[in-house]
């Protein structure tokens, strides 16, 4: 591995990566069942230099040598699919001295626009799919460079754009440029689609400080595999699935195609060792495993519980992984027979799904991050596992309850070397989030006496009870989880989305997307009761099944798809919105008793 404690910049530990491990692999992408591109650590290098000397070209005056790299910007932004050019134009743009913006490719064109002309970057790098429908005719001065353009295609833009292919030949020698760990390495958007963008402007410090504590505790052998699944603009894959890897000499795979089918085969053919995942694909797999479990005849489940709860007891303090593949060898198969972990976060995790991979030997790490400060500041270390809680600080991480109630939960603020520098071009924003060095998360949570951080919701999206109970929406959620012929659920404090003004008389609503759209009162309408009878007796017997005080209200049928972000976590302000344009009496239906 890098010591990274001598390291400058990410670009510098990129560069040092593509020297020491030349000879290994660093790159595999797959398309179906088909291997598309296999690049070297040293192919790597020759084709980040290329990108580099493309890039150089367009610094602007006065880049480096500006003692603020704001006085003169050099900033490239990023809209790709999860693939190979992604991470070689990074590296590329690192080693240019730039500072990159990753931009979220499922966004769409109009939201796409709107923070490419937030940022104003000197480069865009993007696929020709995506090229043709944006609409960029009010920026000048940006060049474009796009990938896998067909041959023959023009690519004239308009006034103002300079179009060109990224696969070209650079017309001036390669240059590398010296940052400073103080220096903005990145700025990711973690919200900023609808109302006001909110760029993190990350250091390189930042991520070199993140890089360092992650591959301590989970390092990754030199050729070992990990398999990148969720977009690298997040900021979990960036970390884990680019520059944790590289600085190991690890192997990243990228899957074109995520459909189940092509990501097991996958698994199976190139041994993936590691893997990023979010809830709702934990939940997918977990009941995919479940639903093969129930098929099997009595007595073969009755092996697998007895071999389960065998390794449950041999791995209580920490994981095993060559005892609990022996043992449990047909499931461990079905992950391609040499996965070691796969990490979680970017949303609440299901408790029980993570304890049920756990009993069967593949270890989930829970953590707890936020784009604002890195990709975790509490994270499970497995010694041993905890599927209750998201971890401890991690090494230099400082985490505090601030104005806790008498239960003990408080409102999460972090400090530590992973804290942003600030929001890009919001002052009065990183005034409010960060004060004294110390950032306020938004999320409220409990210290256990271990140290371990247990999240109970968001600190505006609750409500007190006349008894002085607090109720966290995302609590009540799980157990309405799971309900046949239900697609999504999201739960709300009704003065959340309709203020009263009052501290009293609070309820909650559950927003209900059933399966295929369902059916709703008023075609015409997203909303209306659009329930069957069975779904409704479901939600009413799960319902009572609360104590009293955290009973739902009200229901929302909704039948258009919930806003998620790149790593399908619930946009719970853009669903808001959209409740709170209609009035509360002509949506809401009371949830029958």
């Amino acid at each position: 591995m890098i010591d990274l404690s001598r390291i400058s910049s990410v670009g510098e530990a990129l560069d040092d990566a593509t020297i020491m491990y030349k000879s290994a692999t660093a790159l595999i992408e797959i398309d179906r069942n088909r291997e598309k591109e296999r690049i070297s650590y040293r192919d790597l290098r020759a084709d980040a230099q290329r990108v580099t000397a493309l890039l150089c070209a367009s610094a602007p005056v006065g880049f480096p040598a500006a003692r603020e790299q704001e006085e003169a910007p050099f900033r490239v932004a990023i809209l790709m699919s999860n693939q190979a050019k992604w991470l070689v134009t990074a590296t590329g743009a690192f080693w240019a001295g730039a500072t990159i913006v990753p931009l979220d490719y499922k966004l769409t064109a109009p939201e796409q626009v709107a923070l490419l002309r937030h940022c104003r970057p000197a480069v865009l790098v993007t696929e020709y799919s995506t090229w043709r429908k944006l609409d960029l005719s009010d920026f000048n001065n940006l060049r474009v460079l796009v990938t896998e353009a067909p041959e023959g295609e023009s690519l004239s833009g308009p006034a103002g754009i300079a179009v060109e292919r990224w696969e070209q030949t650079a017309q001036r020698a390669f240059a590398s440029v010296a940052r400073r760990r103080s220096d903005i390495a990145s700025i990711v958007y973690s919200s900023g689609t609808g109302g006001t963008p909110k760029g993190c402007q990350l250091t390189h410090g930042n991520y070199l400080a993140q890089a360092e504590v992650l591959a301590s505790m989970y390092p990754m052998e030199e050729g070992e595999r990990y398999f990148s699944i969720l977009p690298t603009n997040h900021a979990i894959d960036f970390m884990c699935g680019f520059i944790v890897p590289f600085i190991m000499g690890a192997n990243v795979v990228h899957q074109r195609t995520l459909r189940p089918q092509y990501i097991v085969d996958t698994m199976k053919r190139y041994e993936i060792t590691h893997m990023a995942l979010v809830p709702l694909i934990l939940k997918a797999l977990k009941e995919r495993i479940q639903e093969k479990l129930d098929e099997l005849p009595s007595w073969q489940r009755s092996m697998v519980d007895g071999l389960t709860r065998v390794n449950e007891l041999a791995t209580k303090r920490e994981p095993r992984h060559e005892l609990s593949r022996r043992l449990l060898k047909p499931i461990h198969d079905g992950f391609g027979g040499h996965l070691k972990l796969m990490f979680c976060g970017g949303a609440f995790v299901d408790r029980d799904a993570a304890e049920f991979f756990y009993r069967l030997g593949l270890p989930v790490v829970i953590g707890y991050g936020l784009t604002e400060a890195g990709t975790v500041l509490t994270v499970n270390d497995l010694k041993p596992f905890r599927g209750d809680t998201v971890g401890k600080p991690v090494r230099g991480t400082e985490v505090q309850l601030r104005n806790s109630n008498p239960e003990g939960v408080g409102e999460v603020w972090v400090r530590g070397p992973t804290v942003m520098a600030g929001y890009l071009h919001e002052p009065e924003l990183t005034a409010d989030a960060i004060q004294d060095g110390w950032l306020k998360t938004g999320d409220l949570g409990t210290l256990d006496a271990s140290g371990h951080l247990k999240l109970c919701g968001r600190s505006k999206n609750m409500i007190v009870t006349e008894g002085g109970k607090n109720v966290y929406p995302e609590d009540i959620e799980a157990a309405f989880d799971g309900v046949k012929n239900v697609e999504e659920i999201c739960a709300y404090a009704s003065s959340y989305i309709w203020p009263t003004g009052k501290m009293t008389g609070e309820s909650l609503v559950l927003v209900v997307r059933p399966k295929d759209g369902g059916r709703v009162d008023d075609a015409s309408s997203t909303v209306g009761l659009g329930l069957t009878d069975a779904v409704i007796a479901e939600l009413r017997a799960r319902n009572r099944r609360l104590t009293d005080y955290k009973r739902v209200a009200g229901i929302i049928a909704w039948s258009r798809e919930f806003p998620r972000t790149a790593s399908m976590k619930v946009k719970r302000d853009p669903l808001k919105a959209e409740l709170a344009a209609h009035e509360k009496v002509a949506i809401w239906k009371e949830l029958p008793q």
